[in-house]
Order: C-alpha cells, then structure tokens, then sequence
C-alpha cells in the first residue's frame, strides 16, 4: 500500500490486511486450530473465515467479499472463539496461535439473528418492486435464519432521496446496509475514490464529495461498485422499457449488437456455472424477443483492430522516420470507464489515446450510415441497441461526440444482467434455444474480435495482424496456434518485447498507401503492455510520467475493470476471481473453435473498406465516422 501522500484518494481498510508468510515451511508459517472440533492446520495470518471455508464449513457474510481488503464491520460472521468474552468477526480475526472455535453455538446464531433484525430495521424497499428481489444477499441471509417479522421495526418512507443523475449507475442510499463494500472497490480495487462514509453513529452513511450527484462528481462509470453491492443500493440505468416499446412500435427497425462477454456470462442468469458460452442460443432469444436484426460486435472489434493499428503504424513512422513529435506510448481506447479514468487524472495525455471509437459506437456509426443504405430504411426509424458487459456504455452511447452518423449512433446500452431479465419477461429460457447464426451483413467475424473480452485480448488480437503485417509471416509460425499466452492471465500488469528483426514482408494493399515499406522498422523491438483495472492503470501512468520502463512502450492496452470486460459492471453478480477467470475460458474456447482467428482476415471488414470506406484506414470518411475526440475533465467537481 502506498502512503496516503501519494494517494488520490481517501483512506480505507487496506492497510490492515494481512500478510501470510511466503514460506510456509519456516519455524511459526502455520497453525493448528480446531473448528468444531475438527482439527486443521492453516497458514500463520490466516482469518478463520478463510479457515472455514478450507474445512467446508458455512459462514455468512455481508460485508466479505474476495476481491477487496478485510473490513469487518457487518458482524454477521461472527463466531466464538474459546477463552475469548466476545464474539469475533471471522473475517477480520487473523489465526497467529492455536485456538478452538465454535461457528453454531446458539449465542452465535442468536447474534447474527439479532444483527439482520438491526440491519432491516433501517433497511426500505419493498422486495417484490425491487430489482435484486431473490438475488439480494440481506434478503438471502433473513431467509436462511428465519426471518419472519420486524422485530425492531422497518422503514416504511424511503430516507434518501434516488440520486438518477448518472447514465450508468443509480444511487439508492435507503437500501443501504453500510457494508462499505461500494467505498473498498472504489478506493482500493479501483482507486477512484467517489464514495466514502461520512458522519458517525446513526447518521453514518454512504456519500459522494458534498453528497453531490454522481454525474457531477469523478466516477468513471465502470459499475464495480454494482457488481459488489449485496443489496440494491446500487443499480445500473435500465433502459429496457424504451427497448420494449421500440421492439412494440411497428415503424421502428430494431437492432442489436452483442459482445462476447456476455454471451460468456449471461448463462449464469439462467442457473449454469460459469464458463458457459450461450452466443448462438442468445441469437434465437433475441429475435424471439422481436429485435430485427442481432449483430456481432466482433465484426467492429475487427475494425477496430484495423483503425487502431493502422493508427499505431502512422504515429511510428511520423516519430521514426519522419523525426516529428509523435504521442507515443499509443494507448487502446475500447473501455469508456477508461478513457473517462485518464480524462479526469491524466488529462495532459489526451493525445496519447487511440482516436479510435470502441467497437460499440464504430458500430452504431455504421448501422445509421452503411446498414441503413444497404437495407433501405430511414436512419432516423433505426433504433440500435447494444448488448455490453459494461454500465459505462451507458455514459459512452450518450456522449455528444457520438453522432457521427447525424442520429445518436447506439441509442441504449443493455448490460448483461438487463438483456437476461428481458429474456425471462419475454417467457424464454435461454439454455433451451436452439442454436441460430448472426445475421448478415456483419454476422461473420474473428476470433481475434471475440478475445477482447478478457484483458490482453486487443493486445493478442493486434499482435495477430501485426506479426503478418510487417514481418509477413502467420502468426502461427511464431506463435503455437496464434495464441500469445504471455499476454494472457490476469495479473494486473503485463509486459512484452516483440523483436522485428531484420526480414520483414510487404506492406498490405489497404495501407500501402500510407507507409512504402517497411525497412524503417528492421531491428526494432515492439514494446507493448497491458492493465486491467485503473488501480493498474494508474501504476503504469505515474510510470510513465516519471519516465520509468512503460514510457519506452509504443502500444498499451488498458481495461478500466479488473478482468477487463469478462468482469464488467454489467455482468452476472457475484462475479469473483474464479468466475472471471471460467468466462474467459469460455471466451478463449470459442476463439480457438474458430477457422477465422485474424481481424485483417475478415472478408466482410475488407469488403467494408472497398464498398464503404474507400479511403482506407484512417482516411476521411473512416475519420469522420470511426474516430472521436476527448475532453480534458480534470479533477474539478461541478
């Protein structure tokens, strides 16, 4: 943990956290305990929670969760510990000697009846109306110990007023339950630091700077703090109810796009395990539903791939050959909770982004231009509709610079958890669909644009084109099956150096005209890097604004979610480290089934180019539709 001076951010629970010994094996590295008179052995530091878990014994929890710091301020674990006058929260009580602990005894059970009793009697909604109804893990825990009554009381008139400011995330602080779960992500998972509890005792309460809304404040949009609320003091802005009256509307040509991360998770809605990749049986659902049209985002993730290296080729040669000023390291530009994340913190490098849009809005742009003239219908009757594992889609599809096609270019942003509800209203359940291709013309695209899901994915998927670009060589010849596994994984940050070497192949037809060959590049090395998370990418930007190893990269990949999009603020709930990692399994599964693994390889984006934009990557009328600009937000609150 860093000290609190270079901290952008408030204080946490972070720093209490405990470290267990690297070598177990040394005098002291473990610890025998007995839990319900079960004997086991644990690593010295170890909480008894984890301890229970490692016994498969039970332990409710509220304010726990696995990706964030100890906070133990719920009580609902608490359990005895012999010798000891009180109970003692498991998740904060660190095993460093032997001890003996009871988990059920009836005072136990008593106080975490007690403690849900306290936490209802402050707790308003009506759960039948509310949107986590069978999903809310309060309502879980008064389940399973029994609840029937208020024995303290409830609140029949909501406290807070619903702050709806925001695009992305609406603010219920009356469901509130003061698990301080929302403060730990945004400060340590995310280090953005929008919330914080402030006041003590009975007016303790989550706020953001002055209680001011959040659309006013910095948050990112990234929807994390969602993704670990137990309750539902926190949701994403549904838009399903204007989707269903477009879908209702007989005038309106209704389509969808789909991204891959969804289609990994959304199986997880209909009671499968995560890992479970539901792409064709979600393309039956969502015509079923009465969408016109369901599209495949990898076909603009393709694109992408294409605008954004050929961008990359543009600044290196500006800087190498023609010795100008050039905004390197490049930087990817697909995660709107990122580019927001560097508009507010690191404004000054702007121009370092990509000016490449992310493929949902390349895609909105396209379906209101090249779709509408294709098909023969009045852009202004098209309603596009896009399917992201992402609450900060929401922001993105409603920023003023996304109207390239003169319309607004995606009109909603659907996280996965809404598009599964409109399922289940529309009477379908999903793992029982037949299996139905997207449809055309953007219903064929490549592995290459499904890996983006996962964090490294663009990275992998522009190192695939860019091997064949410039050293003319399948990329299978250097890497087993296409597969750049040290871009893989999820540590928070990834480091590779690509070595070009002395031969190097023709320049492609579709950039020829941009570059002449590419002698300029022999005996360079490609650095690149990768982060997920913006806790990463802040270590990576206060690195290279001190001039450290990631200022000598020329391509960064960032994701502002931890996972990158496998673990968006619109996806399933839960979502841990182990979930993340099965669904970009399935991500990666599906990618290897594929005979089309490479965006520059995909028929249908070169017949884009020779039909649409026929100036080429990153000319005129790619510019005009397929690249934006950003604003410089800074840290000054409204």
């Amino acid at each position: 943990m860093e000290s609190k001076d270079n901290l952008r951010v408030p204080g946490s629970q972070k720093p209490l956290t405990i470290e267990k010994p690297s070598d177990l094996n040394t005098i002291g590295g473990t610890v025998s305990v007995e839990i319900n008179e079960k004997k086991i052995t644990v690593p010295l530091g170890t909480t008894i929670l984890e301890a229970c878990k490692m016994s498969g014994i039970s332990i409710p929890t509220l304010c726990n969760h696995e990706d964030l710091c100890v906070a133990g301020v719920c009580r609902i674990c608490v359990v005895e510990v012999e010798g000891m006058r009180t109970l003692q929260a498991s998740c904060a009580f660190p095993i460093t000697a032997p001890m003996k602990i009871r988990t059920s005894t009836p005072m136990v059970r008593k106080a975490r009846r007690n403690i849900i009793d306290l936490m209802l009697s402050e707790h308003y909604g009506e759960c039948y109306s509310c949107f986590r109804n069978g999903k809310c893990e309060l309502q879980a825990l008064a389940k399973e110990y029994g609840v029937d009554s208020y024995t303290y009381g409830h609140v029949s008139k909501p406290k807070y007023e619903i702050d709806k400011s925001s695009y992305s995330v609406i603010r219920d602080m009356s469901k509130c339950v003061l698990c301080k779960r929302c403060v730990r992500t945004c400060i340590d998972l995310q280090e953005v630091g929008v919330l914080e509890a402030v006041d003590r005792g009975d007016k303790t309460h989550i706020s953001t700077f002055l209680n001011k809304p959040l659309n006013d404040v910095i948050c990112i949009n990234c929807g994390q703090c969602i993704n670990r609320c137990p309750t539902a003091a926190l949701r994403a802005n549904d838009p399903s109810d204007e989707i269903w009256a477009a879908i209702d509307d007989p005038k309106k040509h209704v389509i969808i796009q789909t991204a891959p991360s969804p289609r990994a998770a959304i199986g997880e809605e209909f009671g499968l395990g995560a890992g479970h990749s539901m792409t064709r049986e979600l393309n039956t659902a969502l015509k079923r539903i009465g969408f016109d049209k369901v599209f495949d985002t990898n076909f603009t993730a393709d694109l992408t791939i294409i605008e954004e290296g050929t961008e990359l080729i543009l600044r290196l040669y500006k800087a190498l050959v023609k010795k100008e000023d050039a905004a390197l390291p490049q930087f990817t530009s697909c995660s709107p909770g990122w580019v927001k994340f560097i508009e507010h913190y690191y404004p000054d490098y702007l121009d370092n982004l990509s000016s490449a849009k992310s493929p949902q809005q390349m895609f909105g742009a396209l379906i209101k231009t090249f779709y509408a003239q294709k098909a023969g219908i009045d852009p202004s009757d098209v309603v596009s509709v896009a399917l992201m594992p992402c609450s900060a889609k929401k922001f993105e599809c409603n920023r003023p610079e996304m109207h390239a096609s003169g319309f607004k270019d995606v009109d909603y942003g659907l996280t996965t958890r809404e598009m599964a509800k409109m399922i289940r209203e529309a009477g379908i359940n999903l793992p029982e669909m037949p299996k139905s291709d997207f449809d055309d013309p953007f219903g064929e695209a490549s592995g290459a644009g499904l890996i983006f899901g996962a964090t490294g994915g663009v990275m992998e998927a522009a190192i695939r084109s860019v091997v064949e670009f410039v050293l003319g060589k399948k990329t299978e010849d250097i890497f087993e099956k296409a597969n750049i596994i040290p871009l893989r994984g999820f540590d928070g940050v990834k480091y590779m150096e690509i070595p070009i070497g002395n031969e190097v192949g023709e320049v492609p037809d579709i950039i020829k005209h941009l570059v002449p060959d590419w002698n300029w590049l022999k005996g360079a090395t490609l650095k690149i890097a990768v982060a997920h998370g913006t806790a990463n990418a802040k270590k990576i930007m206060d690195n290279i604004k001190a001039g450290g190893k990631f200022s000598e990269c020329h391509f960064i990949e960032f994701m502002a979610c931890p996972g990158g999009c496998i673990g968006g603020g619109g996806q399933p709930i839960p979502t841990t480290p182990e979930i993340r990692k099965l669904r970009a399994k399935a991500i990666y599964a599906e990618d290897e089934s594929l005979e089309l693994r490479k965006s520059h390889e995909n028929p249908n984006v070169v017949k884009i180019y020779n039909e649409f934009l026929t100036d080429g990557p990153c000319g005129h009328q790619s510019h005009k539709l397929l690249h934006t600009h950003y604003t410089k937000r800074g840290r000054y609150i409204a």
